[in-house]
């Protein structure tokens, strides 16, 4: 039975003091962490005639664990009893509920019903935290047993395969949830099948979908459950299925994501919506947003900070986990945002700075080596990366020399060049660089005239042939390929046996994220000794990355003038060390000279 509902109220609404925090609210509304749980009750009771359902929440939190069971693991089976974040989240979602008006499906006359206020959440939550059994169980709920006559529900992430992470997690709760699927008579009430769910009671279908709105248009969700929001190519499939929900009175859009990066702007538009809506600066009473993260002035390393950001941790992550996965982190700035990322709901951007000064130096074991390395390499088994610029800019050629001894070190000989005649234009547009003392030392090697000589690098590596077993050449896919003929006509062969000689790299995530993963390794361990090439050096100390949606990372230089030709080389060769990218059979099955064809970086 549900209260009347005073004109007043349904005129301006009832006062906040009508609807002081219950208990189960007020025993976290001092914590920092669970602001959005008071932010989300305040907005709520905001709407006019608003009624907070207390019995109906009491009924759903007690029947979940006694319903739903857990799925992986060794959760598997056991009652999913509840979090406090997961209950509080739930009371909201069925507890707060308003009046609207609408027409008698028989009569025609205006009449009252009362409706969930919340139609839709935005859930962000650290990684493992179980995030994705929640929202699968969410579904369940709002698409099984609300028991809606012709429910149709909607599952989706990025792609099919990624919307298949909730869909088979719905599936297998409604597979262990006890009476959901055989009824008492051993009558089978929900009918699973590979993409989709039925329930003949009710005629409802829950299908699971591609990522994509074409021929999305003309259905009529219930239940709309989105999944990793921060890896979408676009919200066209979102917005086209909550358009489709004008029908329903009680229509759910249930979204959950992790933080990503800032340049996935669909991803990280959204969470910026969504904090506008938390902080009252767009007014949609109609969401709620639920949100776990560290804030930026915080202390990564700070378990407290931790303990903010994961309101599940100890069971899922654990602890052993959080302080493993820091202790990795630690002193690495790459890894130290993936940490902010997945564990501390931070969204990361371009990191200006990517291997600390300190770690660099200590790599090498003699910062003045390089000037006499390369008569130490004579006849040492070795692979060529080079890194052409465009016509008047720096040049890089490196040679990696596999260690003298298993697990040994790796001897990195690097060689730049610019145009001599942009050497006085590079000295007084950019002062804060030595450029002529680097031709002093010889560490900087000049070609004459204004633009790349490119038979003066093709000279280098002849000679660097001559001196050194070479197995493999790599080059930067952009714009070589009149170095590579220049190498042909000079004899050397595109292919030796059935192994491409000369490889074309593109310098994308698919190509070098795994090598610039060892590359930054063997710097961490000592294992590459670069000999403090002063050229070299300058690169690594500006070199960021720059991360995919999955943060794996690749060198970059960011927006920076700045370069980094010689640190792209050196992650080069060391992919010409470690194989072909990417599954399947190999990438290397043809001969002559070979380009691995990657995607390209989707901003």
């Amino acid at each position: 039975m549900q209260p009347e509902t005073s004109a007043a109220a349904l005129a301006i609404g009832a006062p906040e003091a009508l609807h002081p925090l219950p208990g189960w609210l007020q025993a976290v509304a001092d914590q920092p962490a669970y602001r959005w749980a008071v932010m989300g009750w305040r907005r709520a009771a905001s709407n006019p005639g608003a009624w907070f359902d207390a019995a109906k929440a009491d009924r759903v939190v007690a029947a979940w664990p006694k319903i739903f069971r857990l799925t992986e693991d060794r959760f598997h089976g056991k009652p999913f009893w509840l979090l406090k974040w997961q209950e509080i989240t739930l009371r909201l979602l069925v507890g707060w509920k308003k009046p609207v008006e609408i027409l008698d499906e028989t009569t025609g006359e205006p009449r009252i019903a009362w409706v969930r206020i919340f139609r839709r959440l935005d859930l962000w939550i650290p990684r493992k935290n179980g995030k994705s059994e929640f929202l699968a169980g969410l579904g369940v709920l709002f698409f099984v047993l609300e028991k809606v006559h012709g429910a149709q529900g909607f599952v989706f992430g990025r792609d099919e395969k990624q919307g298949l992470v909730p869909f088979k997690k719905m599936k297998a709760i409604i597979e262990n949830a006890k009476g959901v699927m055989i009824g008492p008579d051993g009558s089978r009430r929900v009918v699973n099948q590979a993409k989709s769910i039925f329930v003949p009671e009710t005629n409802g279908l829950c299908e699971l979908l591609s990522g994509k709105p074409d021929g999305k248009h003309g259905r009529s969700p219930t239940v709309i459950v989105g999944d990793e929001i921060h890896e979408w190519y676009s919200r066209d499939l979102s917005d086209t299925l909550r358009e489709g929900t004008g029908t329903r009175l009680q229509p759910i859009e249930l979204y959950a994501s992790t933080a990503g990066i800032k340049t996935s702007r669909v991803g990280f538009e959204w969470f910026e919506e969504s904090m506008e809506i938390l902080e009252g600066v767009k007014d949609d009473p109609t969401t709620l947003i639920v949100f776990f993260g560290a804030d930026q002035e915080d202390d990564w390393t700070d378990e407290e900070v931790w303990k903010k950001a994961n309101p599940s941790i100890g069971m899922t992550p654990t602890w052993d986990y959080m302080r493993i996965e820091a202790r990795k982190a630690k002193g690495k700035p790459a890894l130290e945002a993936k940490f902010k990322c997945y564990h501390l709901n931070q969204w990361v951007d371009h990191l200006s700075s990517w291997i600390p000064l300190r770690a660099w130096k200590a790599s090498a074991r003699d910062l003045e080596g390089w000037k006499t390395q390369a008569d130490r390499f004579q006849g040492r088994r070795c692979v060529g990366a080079a890194d052409v610029s465009a016509v008047r800019d720096l040049t890089a050629l490196v040679w990696l020399f596999e260690p003298e001894a298993p697990g040994g070190v790796w001897d990195l000989l690097p060689m730049f060049w610019v145009p001599e005649g942009t050497l006085v234009e590079r000295q007084e547009t950019d002062r804060r660089v030595n450029w002529q003392g680097w031709v002093d030392q010889g560490a900087l090697r000049t070609m004459p005239g204004d633009v790349v000589d490119l038979r003066i690098v093709a000279n280098a590596i002849l000679d660097g042939m001559a001196m050194f077993e070479v197995t493999k050449l790599g080059f930067d896919a952009w714009g070589v390929s009149q170095l590579q003929i220049m190498l042909q006509e000079d004899g050397v062969a595109a292919s030796i046996g059935d192994e491409p000689f000369m490889v074309n790299m593109r310098q994308g995530h698919r190509t070098l994220a795994e090598p610039t993963k060892e590359f930054e390794r063997l710097v961490f361990q000592r294992l590459l000794d670069h000999a403090g090439h002063p050229v070299l050096t300058w690169m690594a100390q500006h070199c960021g990355v720059r991360f995919d949606a999955n943060l794996n990372y690749v060198p970059d230089k960011g927006g920076s003038k700045d370069k980094i030709d010689g640190i792209m080389a050196s992650v080069m060769a060391t992919a010409l060390t470690m194989g072909p990218p990417g599954d399947g059979p190999s990438v290397y099955e043809d001969r002559g000279i070979l380009e691995i064809e990657v995607e390209e970086w989707r901003p």
